[in-house]
């Protein structure tokens, strides 16, 4: 017998998730100087990281000798004075992937169902398969998720529902009216996970009031990142905001240093760094507007996106990446999602942007 079978049958089955070509990947592959490449593939964030997390990881450099806090107090303070909740209502996370493992292996069963959108993150899935969950996937409608079609999805058995706002990789939005009537229609026995990793991209009157909700809702699981908006992607830093019950079982589960001590310093000084905050927003409108503009130019039907990231179509996703690649520009294909003939290219700053739409049009032009 092979040790692979001593795994569940529900382990073998699983199909990892595929991240974005690394630069020095291509580079390696395609003889290609790595200055010369231009990746777009994984929403990160253009800026470079922001002045004050680099020089709070700095600081914080002599004590890597000790082990990080495992409850994360200074992080945990800082962020329930800034979206002002308490502190035993917040789980962090080695990036926001984690705290939707950590959902699921805490409150999943193999007798469960799972409930989340077609053209949804690939990590629920994923997090429900690595537990045994069935999965319900409820076919979406213009590229976004049917909040109506997901509540009558849920089966007795079912304790999880995710719900991407703004969706990956779509960029699609929900509604906030539509999402609290999801909410108010929920049963109280069915956790609803509400994935905001591009919240910060949103306009301020398209926001979902969440951490309200979380407050009224015990079943609300809020989930956020400071990989994209906060640029702290190499890091792995996210948070949850939950019911304190929730949150108890949650980081019970939870790693005792999940997250280190150069991330957690990090995210403190990120979370103050509101003109980075808004300096990224404001690269990302104009960068927006500069890719989906030559999307209108070039007749090449789009996505209108509410996150980083221009999802756009063409005849053969496949042969439009191996030419950009071959041009040394990284985007993501979505075959995986089940949409071939569909890529996705993340907002840049404005040089990369251009060469993005350059090695398109050249793509086009044959």
């Amino acid at each position: 017998m092979s040790l692979s079978e001593l795994a569940p049958d529900y382990i073998r089955a699983i199909s990892p998730y595929q991240p974005g070509k690394p630069i020095a990947d291509l580079a390696r592959e395609m003889h290609i100087d790595e200055a010369g490449i231009v990746k777009l593939a994984s929403n990160e964030n253009p800026l470079g990281i922001s002045p004050k997390a680099r020089a709070a990881m700095l600081a914080a450099i002599d004590d890597l000798t000790r082990y990080p806090d495992g409850n994360g107090f200074v992080l945990k303070s800082r962020i329930a004075a800034k979206f002002g909740v308490n502190m035993n209502q917040i789980v962090l996370g080695n990036g926001s992937n984690d705290i939707l493992e950590l959902a699921a292996r805490t409150f999943l069963t193999p007798a469960n169902t799972v409930v989340y959108s077609q053209y949804s993150f690939a990590v629920y899935p994923l997090a429900t398969q690595a537990v045994g969950a069935k999965s319900i996937e409820v076919r979406a409608v213009e590229h976004g998720h049917d909040l109506p079609a997901m509540l009558a999805a849920i089966q007795p058995h079912t304790r999880m529902v995710f719900i991407a706002n703004p969706n990956n990789p779509t960029g699609t939005m929900c509604r906030p009216g539509d999402i609290v009537e999801f909410l108010e229609l929920c049963p109280a026995n069915v956790l609803v996970v509400l994935d905001e990793a591009y919240t910060e991209f949103l306009a301020r009157e398209k926001r979902t009031d969440s951490i309200a909700l979380a407050a009224q809702f015990p079943n609300l699981i809020v989930s956020r990142t400071l990989s994209k908006a906060y640029g702290l992607a190499g890091l792995r830093i996210g948070f949850a905001i939950a019911a304190p019950g929730v949150a108890d079982l949650m980081n019970r589960v939870r790693q005792p240093f999940n997250v280190n001590s150069l991330a957690q310093a990090a995210a403190v000084a990120a979370l103050d760094d509101l003109d980075y905050l808004r300096e990224t927003v404001r690269i990302n409108s104009e960068g927006m507007k500069q890719l989906t503009d030559a999307f209108m130019r070039l007749e090449i039907p789009f996505i209108p996106s509410y996150g980083n990231f221009v999802t756009f179509h063409v005849g053969d996703g496949a042969a439009m990446n191996r030419y950009m690649l071959q041009n040394g520009v990284i985007i993501r294909p979505l075959a995986s999602y089940g949409m071939p003939d569909s890529l996705r290219v993340s907002i840049g700053l404005p040089a990369e942007n251009q060469r993005f739409i350059e090695v398109l049009e050249q793509a086009l032009n044959g």
